[in-house]
């Protein structure tokens, strides 16, 4: 896990944020303070892409914008953080293209073997990370866990279960390099941390909110595509420290992480540039001159 303390660049940490105390694990955050920090990260992907098509398409402005983005983000079942981070990362259409990806053909979702199919649609992803980490929690054999998808340079919490509420406020955008699933990011390689109370990984606070949930150890697996970079991260949490895990049960996860990475994949290039270019098509159909011609982007 990565730490909450570990602000942008530019913005200050309290050592021990006000009205909390801190226990012999590190400080506690307050709530508000959490609820602020979570707000300021998400809001900040969602703006940067308004500004982006407030600009390309020569909207009226940032609320145009936003209509936009929830109107792609509600039709393609895609999140709105996801559809943002998509319009500002991806390269933009050619000037005056009614397609902002001519020629792209469409394709199945990978076979993923441990998807019963009475689960859903393949091509889900609320489906797919429910599966897969049902699928590591049952190999690591515990019943914590979360799953992060790498968004907007940090690893935004997607899915979890058996984790209370204020380790996931705290963890909901990870950001920081010195912690488990950094480490696991950065080394393409699982990550095994037995003991969480003297793991030298952690800071203060971060170890704080793993220990309060009832987590004593910690195992992530990167989920990567075919060239290798990461899109995501599923993390189990055990109530006790850890001795480590067998060669087929390190093997059956790398396997899932390679599923979900392959799948991961596959949802970018199809659903995501799918929402869009439906996003370019209602831009431009609300961007047209008197005289039918477009104007952007």
């Amino acid at each position: 896990m990565a730490s909450l303390s570990q602000y942008p660049s530019g913005e200050a940490t309290p050592t021990t944020p006000s009205g909390t105390g801190g226990g012999p694990e590190g400080p506690r955050w307050a709530q508000e303070q959490l609820d602020r920090h979570n707000r300021q990260l998400g809001h900040a992907g969602v703006a940067r892409a308004q500004g982006v098509l407030a600009g390309r398409y020569r909207l009226q402005g940032a609320d145009e914008a936003f209509a936009l983005l929830k109107t792609a983000s509600q039709q393609s079942n895609i999140k709105l953080h996801t559809l943002a981070d998509a319009v500002v990362r991806t390269p933009a259409p050619d000037q005056d293209a009614t397609a902002w990806f001519p020629g792209r053909a469409s394709s199945q979702p990978p076979r993923l073997p441990w998807l019963r199919p009475e689960a859903g649609g393949r091509d889900n992803q609320g489906v797919v990370l429910k599966a897969a980490l049902h699928r590591v929690l049952t190999i690591t054999q515990t019943h914590m866990g979360n799953v992060q998808l790498a968004e907007s340079g940090r690893l935004h919490l997607a899915r979890h279960t058996g984790l209370n509420k204020y380790f996931t406020d705290f963890f909901a955008f990870v950001e920081a390099p010195t912690t488990s699933c950094a480490q696991a990011a950065s080394t393409r390689r699982q990550v095994t941390v037995r003991d969480v109370g003297t793991a030298a990984v952690f800071d203060l606070a971060s170890r704080h909110a793993i220990l309060q949930t009832g987590s004593r150890a910690a195992h992530s697996i990167p989920l990567a595509n075919g060239n290798g970079q990461v899109l995501g991260m599923i993390s189990s949490h055990h109530e006790r420290p850890l001795s480590g895990f067998t060669r087929a049960q390190l093997a059956a996860l790398q396997q899932t992480g390679t599923d979900v990475g392959r799948w991961l994949s596959w949802h970018w290039h199809t659903v995501v540039l799918d929402a869009l270019e439906h996003l370019h098509a209602q831009a431009l159909s609300i961007c047209r001159r008197p005289d039918g011609t477009p104007v952007g982007p």
